[in-house]
């Protein structure tokens, strides 16, 4: 192996931390996750989908076997209007496997312990807030004034990275693009089964969306307009026990089974997620020794379900990178691998939180538009976004390195 890179600090322990990690161990690199909350996260979190390319990529670091029980297929999913009119149906493009749903949870716990298993460290309440850089390699500073050495740090800490701003004190920031986000695991739905359908309406106030399941147990999720901007800890201030009635008024006109299931809900199962973000582009993903990967890089709209996906797959194409190539040369072949692919994938979803924080007359537009775009388009051509596989056997070539490295010292104020 050509690399020089021997060590690795991984910032962020949620779904992407772990899984580069243990990227970088296959890879022959020794890493550690440092992760800024005290405790694991084995019962927080809503749903999220893994499309087949993230599972071909968990493949290549042999975790696919390990989550795939874990999923729920979801074969399509069925777009409706207020009045639970049929506005269009996608589906995955023939010869493609469907989706999976994961509880966040499970899969988290999942992952979290085999990293454990593989030998992966894994530090928590460890907040990141400042990093010094030398020609040796990269020093992280903490706030309980801890610090850790490697030759890389490595940003997977989420949306609200520490590590982007490090990079480039001028990086862009999320969004708020309108909606508060809430959701509930059912045990036992009182609707037939979806047959692996995702059911999502464009209500009169609010977008629903609901999946039963074979077994009876079923999942919903809501965002819900909402002009001013809130913070997730604003959010949350709010108790359950208002939230819920507020939802069900938001669906009190639609003829969808909304309401019937908001009303099913105690507050101990509402998931109060918080507001829904998109991410700008990022425009510089690496300086020195320091490199984002995951949603601290490219967050596509949750609307896409490719967010797990592309964190998982640039976890794995980063490693291969720093595996095969020395450092500068690596970034720079790891953001042109991937930075082509996640922005498409991003321009081609960002326009549906727009739909769902429309109001009455754009509803309206929308739901025509919808109509006829699904009888347009042809679940083939969206290949490209699923048919993504990774070798993991196969060197990496180099690509162009970067001026503007040296010794840099970097922390927030």
């Amino acid at each position: 192996m050509s690399t020089q890179t021997r060590t690795a600090l991984v910032i962020g322990g949620g779904i992407a931390g772990p899984v580069t990690a243990m990227a970088l161990r296959q890879a022959g690199i020794e890493a550690t996750v440092y992760e800024a909350y005290p405790h694991t996260a084995d019962n927080a979190g809503a749903g999220l989908s893994l499309a087949p390319n993230g599972l071909d990529a968990l493949d290549a670091i042999g975790l696919g076997e390990l989550v795939r029980p874990l999923g729920r297929p979801m074969t399509g999913i069925v777009l409706q209007d207020w009045a639970g009119r049929r506005l269009g149906e996608f589906g995955n493009p023939p010869g493609v496997p469907p989706m999976q749903f994961f509880w966040r949870a499970d899969l988290y716990r999942a992952l979290y312990q085999e990293a454990e298993r593989r030998g992966i460290r894994i530090e928590h309440g460890k907040r990141l807030v400042g990093a010094e850089e030398s020609e040796l390699g990269v020093t992280a500073h903490f706030a309980d004034g801890t610090r850790a050495t490697a030759d890389v740090l490595i940003g997977a800490d989420g949306i609200r990275s520490t590590v982007r701003t490090l990079i480039d004190r001028a990086a862009p920031g999320p969004e708020y693009a309108g909606l508060i986000s809430f959701g509930a695991r059912v045990d036992r739905a009182e609707l037939p089964d979806t047959g692996g359908k995702m059911n999502m309406s464009f209500g009169k106030r609010a977008f629903f969306g609901y999946q039963v399941f074979d077994d009876a147990s079923a999942v919903w999720f809501v965002n819900l307009p909402n002009r001013e901007p809130m913070t997730a800890a604003e959010v949350q201030r709010t108790p359950a026990e208002q939230w819920l009635p507020r939802l069900c008024q938001a669906f009190a006109e639609d003829r969808t089974p909304a309401a019937r299931m908001i009303e099913a809900t105690t507050p101990d199962q509402l998931l109060i997620v918080g507001p829904v973000e998109n991410m700008p582009q990022v425009p510089t993903w690496s300086r020195g020794r320091l490199v984002l990967v995951g949603d601290s890089a490219h967050a596509p709209s949750s609307s896409s379900g490719q967010g797990a996906s592309l964190a998982i797959e640039s976890a794995i194409q980063l490693a291969r990178c720093l595996r095969d190539l020395p450092r500068e040369e690596a970034f720079a072949a790891y953001e042109a691998e991937r930075r082509p692919r996640v922005e498409k994938i991003i321009k081609e979803t960002t326009r549906k939180n727009s739909a769902k924080a429309a109001g009455p007359v754009g509803r309206v537009l929308n739901a025509w538009a919808l109509r006829v775009f699904s009888r347009l388009v042809k679940p083939e051509k969206m290949t490209w976004m699923f048919d993504y596989r990774i070798d993991w056997e196969a060197r990496v070539a180099g690509a162009p390195s970067r001026s503007g490295t040296g010794s840099l010292n970097l922390a927030l104020s």
